[in-house]
């Protein structure tokens, strides 16, 4: 997981007719792609959409989110974890103590109406992302400690980054997508964030979506489908070894399903290309359909720990119900909670074996942070209801009702709601069986699936008595090089989920620890110190118990045998997943 990320090079003169992003022979397993343009990939997602504006989306799955791929400065390169430029002309020229960073741009890219992408739309992206009035996701991503890292424009293809300290994660910064000045901003000029938040709704026709990366937006249909087509100016800079353009495919679009296993069943009746494989038995379904010959796709297990966890939040910031507030806070409440999470149960029973157990916000396929972690003595709070019960009685809860409910002193019940998104049938399960240990030691869990969109409305909301007691939900993707989260560990940032007041500060001493810490790591160059700090961190927080970490997902690949261009097997993990898309195509 080493990476060559502050590589001080010069950069090569420009021409007009500048030499466009080669797509690495070796990023698919199948170079035979003569004749193999067309076609449409077929995904799915269980929940709608809520937006097409790419500064108010917060959706893991999501129409700007699709629209951007292939577009940033650098990318990283499967076989080795590299950053190597992309929309950047080459590398960085690194001074100042690894603190500034100069990127000449590619000349002659384009965004999808044909206008040129210039630095200006690095800089309006970047002015809109740090408004806090409009509310991006990203708003995080471009602060370090709470001073800013900021971008000047040297010239129309020139860039300088100014990091407010060193930052291991540098280049992935940097690596935002750039949306088109000519577009948000003139908005944002004439009418600041109010502007914005109004811009690129479900109901703007698509016609005037502008992207800058492979894919724009063709159609939407509420709660049925959207559809994107290529973006044919990506493939004016982007090429393959044979210089062809890329992407190959025509189109690329989203099915929206009622739940994982219709997404399942459409998958065996070869109506969609891929499916994310939830456990032992999504695998015997599809093994049994391709063995039987009624689906033909490729299928591996076990290719790798999935690159997410699911967990449980609790709500520190509930002022309308002090009693539950109190609760909340009390750590060896949440220790617990954790106590109670029987996640061999969650593994055998929902991930059908094939998991791991998690006890941090590190994921399990960051195994050299895991193993540092554990090293340092992180604790794990492991599955035990007796000593769930301990602690809950040192809290005051050792009386039941005739029900087998605990109450306390006051006599009122110890329960809390706990939700999850309606239709990931896996985290339904997770909270079934919670719920159900949960009943064991007297706790009254009221669990209830509920629209995404409104989940997660619920979970970043900010102020003092934010609209949840608990939510059981999950994180995915995050970088290798620095595998914590810089909008979720440091207090003040927008999935701090379980303390989120409207200032922003830490309630507790650990939680100003791990904000310092998570920034000393950011900022550690080397390798095995940064390992070291991100020890610390997962010893406080595995001793805070902020979050109730559950289990994690095993990666399987399989997708349709109509499709080809995926990575050679020895690429496949769950960081980088089974294919370029660029290189795709259907045979």
């Amino acid at each position: 997981m080493k990476k060559a990320l502050f590589l001080a090079l010069a950069m090569t003169a420009t021409t007009s007719m500048a030499a466009p992003f080669v797509y690495p022979a070796a990023w698919t397993g199948d170079t035979n792609t003569a004749n193999k343009t067309g076609g449409e990939f077929r995904d799915f997602t269980i929940s709608d959409f809520k937006t097409i504006n790419p500064f108010t989306s917060a959706e893991a799955t999501s129409i700007p989110g699709t629209m951007e791929v292939g577009a940033g400065l650098f990318t990283q390169d499967p076989r080795n974890d590299d950053y190597i430029p992309k929309m950047a002309a080459g590398p960085a020229v690194v001074s100042n103590n690894n603190k500034r960073f100069v990127v000449k741009i590619r000349p002659d890219m384009k965004f999808s109406d044909g206008q040129a992408v210039t630095a200006d739309d690095w800089i309006t992206t970047w002015k809109i992302h740090t408004d806090d009035k409009v509310g991006s996701n990203s708003y995080d991503s471009f602060f370090i400690n709470d001073k800013p890292i900021t971008i000047k424009k040297i010239d129309n293809l020139t860039l300088q980054f100014d990091f407010p300290s060193q930052s291991s994660t540098a280049l992935a910064t940097m690596s935002f997508t750039p949306w088109p000045d000519h577009v948000f901003g003139k908005a944002y000029k004439a009418g600041g964030a109010d502007a914005i938040k109004k811009m690129w709704a479900l109901g703007t026709n698509p016609s005037e979506i502008v992207s800058p990366g492979m894919w724009v937006l063709e159609s939407y249909k509420a709660g049925e489908r959207v559809v994107f087509k290529a973006n044919n100016n990506y493939g004016g800079w982007n090429k393959d070894a044979k210089g062809n353009s890329v992407p190959y495919l025509d189109k690329y679009s989203y099915r929206v399903v009622a739940d994982q296993n219709a997404g399942l069943a459409a998958y065996l009746a070869g109506q969609i290309d891929t499916f994310g494989v939830r456990n032992a038995d999504d695998l015997a379904q599809i093994k049994k359909a391709t063995d039987g010959g009624n689906l033909r796709a490729f299928l591996k297990a076990n290719v790798s720990p999935q690159a997410q966890s699911s967990w449980i939040v609790f709500n520190w910031n509930k002022a309308g119900d002090p009693a539950k507030q109190t609760l909340f806070r009390d750590v060896r409440f949440r220790r617990a909670m954790s106590h109670i999470a029987n996640r061999d149960a969650m593994i055998k029973l929902a991930l059908g074996g094939l998991g791991s157990e998690n006890y941090f916000s590190v994921y399990p396929i960051f195994k050299a942070q895991i193993d540092a972690g554990i090293a340092a003595g992180a604790p794990r709070y492991q599955y035990d209801l007796a000593q769930a019960s301990k602690l809950l009685g040192q809290m005051g809860y050792t009386k039941k009702n005739a029900q087998g409910y605990l109450t306390g002193k006051d006599g009122k019940v110890l329960e809390f709601n706990l939700a999850t998104n309606a239709g990931n049938t896996t985290r339904e399960q997770l909270g079934r069986i919670f719920a159900d240990e949960a009943k064991k030691v007297g706790v009254k869990v009221n669990f209830t699936p509920i629209d995404f969109n409104t989940l997660v409305g619920q979970l970043t909301a900010k102020g003092e008595n934010r609209p949840f007691d608990a939510i059981l939900l999950g994180l995915a993707n995050g970088t290798n090089t620095w595998p914590f989260g810089v909008n979720v560990v440091p207090c003040g940032t927008n999935l701090h989920s379980y303390n989120n007041p409207t200032d922003g500060k830490c309630l507790t001493s650990q939680e100003q620890l791990m904000t310092k810490l998570f920034y000393q790591g950011q900022a550690e160059l080397n390798t095995a110190k940064r390992l070291a700090v991100g020890a610390q961190i997962m010893k406080t927080e595995g001793e805070l118990q902020p979050v109730v970490y559950l289990v994690g997902n095993n990666y399987h690949v399989t997708f349709n045998s109509r499709v080809g261009g995926q990575y050679d097997d020895k690429m496949m993990d769950a960081y980088y997943g089974n294919r370029d898309i660029a290189l795709t195509y259907i045979k």
